[in-house]
């Protein structure tokens, strides 16, 4: 896991493009601080930079950037392929020789023999940059899932890359802020891809490929492979649930695979109780858990961490958090961001206590709620499909007449998919997006619905829900928060619900056995029988919560009325200190202020 950079022009000089990608590669030192590298091409006037965190071959054989034995092929790599052994198998098969053991070479030597169509064979979490420079050609390469952040900048022929959109900020690089970003992170809680709150500094998409041609400057965006949709479902329960243990065992046993100490989150609830059982079953009693729990009862899940960490070996680290540790590192947090997020807090905590007891990788239970049914909304969404029979006219000027949690009906008076998820997710509603910045609501409803690069299919069911949670909230924020605070700390993260098999195994499952309206995840529960105790699943649904509603209540910046400006602003602050606004959309009005 690292952070990589870099620059390709031909109309700078070149002594700049070597010193900003240094620069860049400098202000991203903290998600790399084992080693550094730079690759320079005068020629092709480009630049890789590399920040290194050794998990796999941590010898200096691991040193990036990397190119093969010919030096043709070159390569900055940021994540893990978990399917590099089976890949480098079929490599020495056709003859391929490896120097190292690392899996930053099979992707390069993949490509010699297989070219772009080597990138769908990747099973992983990744973002790379790579250069051929017999082709004169270079690709950015971002996974499947999304897992991996990659931005990139191009304008006047000028091709620039990162892993976090901080590194464009440098001083050697001019850039605009995008001001559409806070009408954004107003209605969404953060900012939606492909969207920075930087102008042209956009996310490459997940499971995509940018292809730069060096000489002429210009580039394409390409999908890694154009997938059937024509689906053969699995229909038989006792099946799926075999299939749904199977595929799960085996992603987590891959994903555990680093040479460097690697544990697990462990929060009591059922997703990250399944990744630690079963990772207990491989790693034994060399597993080591982190757990955090409250003085605030209401929030505290330790009872359920310890019936799951009572069942195995290894090192248990549990950690309070208290109101105090909330106040002392609430200004790091806010610097540590990326870009403007209501979320992350509880990431941040956990990846900071990881690191501290050693730990330079963890597995994480995100995902299985957005494949299996875990949230709300997918019930909520058959009142969306009653909604959206009665006229959008019906829905304008509602935000007058209803309490705060009801003013998301009023997306609904934009006939527009995005509108749809912004009911069942969504923050400010256009009428308080335009008090707050004093902008029109038209031109809010331009940002939201008319400047939108991809629309879902509306069908109103569980598998519109699970598009919804996956492809806008897990993809913009919990998986960017969970990045960029796990980075901060040298921490990688890894997902096994988002294993590609798992993921596709879950797609072919029916919708009418992979949901269930009754109980929340219940092909997951009823797939792990007798592994996960019933305190465990049988429960109301928590989530990784913190008491933040009264902890933002009690902090001072974020609760005095008098540090906000705008009347409509200063009302929102009341509302929150009177307990009638959720904390969340207080962090977003402070975000708003700090940034401007």
């Amino acid at each position: 896991m690292c952070r990589i950079s870099g620059i390709i022009s031909k109309n700078l000089p070149f002594n700049q493009i070597v010193q900003t990608v240094g620069l860049m590669s400098n202000i991203l030192k903290h998600g790399g601080p084992d080693d550094q590298g730079i690759y320079a091409h005068e020629g092709d006037g480009l630049v890789f930079g590399h920040r290194r965190l050794s998990l796999i071959d941590t010898s200096s054989n691991g040193h990036q950037p990397m190119a093969d034995f010919a030096q043709k092929v070159w390569i900055t790599f940021n994540g893990e392929i978990y399917n590099f052994l089976e890949l480098k198998k079929q490599l020495i098969d056709k003859g391929v020789v490896f120097r190292t053991k690392s899996d930053t070479e099979v992707i390069i030597e993949a490509y010699n023999i297989w070219g772009p169509e080597a990138f769908v064979k990747l099973k992983g979490m990744f973002a790379f940059g790579l250069y051929d420079s017999t082709q004169k050609t270079t690709y950015l390469v971002r996974d499947s899932s999304g897992i991996k952040p990659l931005y990139y900048q191009h304008k006047e022929n000028t091709l620039i890359f990162a892993s976090e959109v901080r590194a464009f900020k440098v001083e050697e690089l001019t850039y605009e802020t995008d001001e559409d970003w806070r009408v954004r992170f107003l209605a969404f809680g953060y900012i939606p891809e492909p969207f920075t709150n930087l102008k042209n500094v956009l996310s490459l998409p997940k499971g995509h490929f940018l292809k730069f041609d060096n000489n002429t400057g210009k580039y394409t965006i390409h999908p890694f492979e154009v997938k059937s949709k024509s689906i053969e479902y699995i229909t038989d329960i006792n099946e799926a649930k075999k299939l749904v243990f199977e595929s799960l065992q085996n992603s987590v046993r891959r994903q555990l695979i680093s040479d460097a100490p690697i544990g697990v989150f462990l929060s009591g609830g059922i997703d990250s109780s399944l990744v630690t059982l079963l990772a207990a079953q491989q790693k034994e009693s060399d597993l080591k858990t982190v757990s955090i729990y409250f003085n605030e009862q209401s929030y505290n899940e330790r009872k359920y961490q310890q019936v799951v960490s009572s069942k195995i070996d290894g090192q248990k680290f549990e950690h309070l958090v208290r109101q105090e540790d909330f106040e002392k590192h609430l200004p790091t947090i806010l610097q540590n961001m990326d870009l403007p997020t209501t979320d992350g807090i509880n990431t941040w905590f956990i990846c900071k206590y990881s690191h501290e007891v050693g730990l330079k990788a963890v597995l994480s239970g995100l995902g299985a709620d957005e494949l299996y049914g875990g949230y709300p909304s997918f019930n909520r969404i058959k009142y969306l499909k009653a909604l959206r029979k009665l006229p959008a006219e019906l829905f304008k000027g509602i935000n007058n007449f209803t309490p705060d949690k009801f003013k998301k009906i009023a997306f609904l008076a934009n006939n527009h998919p995005m509108a749809d998820y912004l009911f069942l997710r969504g923050f400010f509603i256009p009428d308080d997006i335009s008090k707050i910045l004093d902008i029109s609501v038209s031109d809010i409803n331009e940002i939201l619905f008319n400047k939108v690069p991809f629309e879902p299919v509306r069908k109103y069911d569980e598998e519109q829900a699970a598009w919804f949670e996956t492809n806008l909230y897990m993809q913009n924020q919990l998986l960017r928060d969970t990045d960029v605070m796990s980075m901060c700390h040298a921490l990688e993260v890894r997902v096994p619900f988002l294993d590609e098999d798992f993921q596709d195994l879950a797609s072919r499952i029916h919708p009418s056995i992979r949901f269930n309206k009754d109980q929340p995840k219940k092909m997951l529960i009823d797939s792990f029988e007798g592994l996960l105790p019933t305190e465990v699943w049988k429960r109301k649904k928590m989530g990784f919560s913190f008491p933040l509603q009264d902890w933002m209540r009690n902090n001072k910046e974020l609760s005095a009325v008098s540090n906000y400006k705008g009347k409509h602003t200063q009302n929102y602050v009341k509302k929150f200190n009177e307990g009638k606004l959720h904390w969340s959309k207080i962090f977003a009005l402070h975000q708003i202020q700090l940034r401007g």
